[in-house]
C-alpha cells in the first residue's frame, strides 16, 4: 500500500469517527431532536441547554474521545504500520476527525463547531500546549462566563504556544504546529455568529449561580 493509499485509508477511518454525532444521538435517546431546540446545534453546551449537565459532560467527552483515540489508533498506530507513518498519520487522522465532527456526512454535513473534537485531537499531538490552553479556557470562562469566547481564546493559546515551543526546542513538528493552527482557525470561523453577538453585547453568559434554567448561554461548542 503507497503513500496516498495508505493517507486516504487513515483520512477515511478518522473522518467516520468523528462524524459520529455525539449530540445528536444523545438527544434521540431522550426523545428529542436537539437541532430543534436553544441554538440548534449538536454540541455539549447545546446539550447542556436543553437536557441539563449530566448530558453535556457525556456529550463532550464522547466528542473528545472521537477526537482523541483517532489519532492514536488510526492516525499513530495503523500509520505507524503503513507507507505514511505514524507522524503524519496522527495529522491526517487529527484533521479528518475535527472535519467529521463540523461537517458529519450523516447530518447532511451540518454538524458542531468542534472545540470538544479539536481538544481531543490535540491531545494526542501536543499535550503541554493543551494544558495551557485549558487553563486558559477556565480563566476567560471564570471572567467572562462565556464558552464560545474561553473556546476561541483556548485554541489560540494551544496554537502560540506550540508555535513557541518550536521554536524554542523542536519539540512539536512543524507539520503539529501547522496541524494546530488550522484547527484554531476552523473553530474561530465556526464561531463567526458568537463573533458577532461579542462586539454587540448580546452574547449569553452562564450565570454563576446552579441553577441551570437562568441565564444560559448562546454560544454552542
Amino acid at each position: 500500500m503507497n503513500e496516498l493509499t495508505s493517507g486516504l485509508l487513515v483520512f477515511v477511518l478518522s473522518y467516520l469517527c468523528g462524524s459520529l454525532p455525539s449530540g445528536y444521538l444523545i438527544g434521540k435517546f431522550n426523545g428529542v431532536d436537539i437541532r430543534q431546540y436553544g441554538s440548534h446545534n449538536i454540541g455539549a453546551t447545546n446539550v447542556r441547554r436543553v437536557l441539563g449537565r449530566d448530558w453535556s459532560f457525556i456529550c463532550f467527552a464522547m466528542d473528545f474521545l472521537k477526537g482523541l483515540l483517532p489519532v492514536v489508533f488510526i492516525g499513530h498506530s495503523l500509520g505507524g504500520r503503513l507507507a505514511i507513518g505514524a507522524s503524519w498519520g496522527g495529522i491526517i487522522a487529527a484533521i479528518a476527525a475535527v472535519l467529521g465532527h463540523i461537517f458529519p456526512i450523516w447530518l447532511k454535513f451540518k454538524g458542531g463547531k468542534g472545540v470538544a473534537t479539536s481538544l481531543g485531537v490535540v491531545s494526542g499531538i501536543a499535550f503541554i500546549p493543551v494544558l495551557i490552553g485549558g487553563i486558559a479556557w477556565l480563566v476567560v470562562f471564570h471572567f467572562s462566563r462565556m464558552v464560545s469566547l474561553a473556546s476561541m481564546v483556548a485554541v489560540t493559546v494551544i496554537a502560540l504556544v506550540a508555535l513557541g515551543m518550536q521554536f524554542a526546542s523542536g519539540a512539536i513538528g512543524w507539520p503539529g504546529v501547522i496541524l494546530l493552527a488550522i484547527i484554531a482557525a476552523l473553530v474561530i470561523i465556526r464561531h463567526k455568529d458568537n463573533i458577532k453577538r461579542i462586539r454587540n453585547g448580546t452574547e449569553g453568559k452562564f450565570e454563576k449561580k446552579s441553577n441551570e434554567n437562568k441565564g444560559e448561554a448562546k454560544e454552542s461548542k
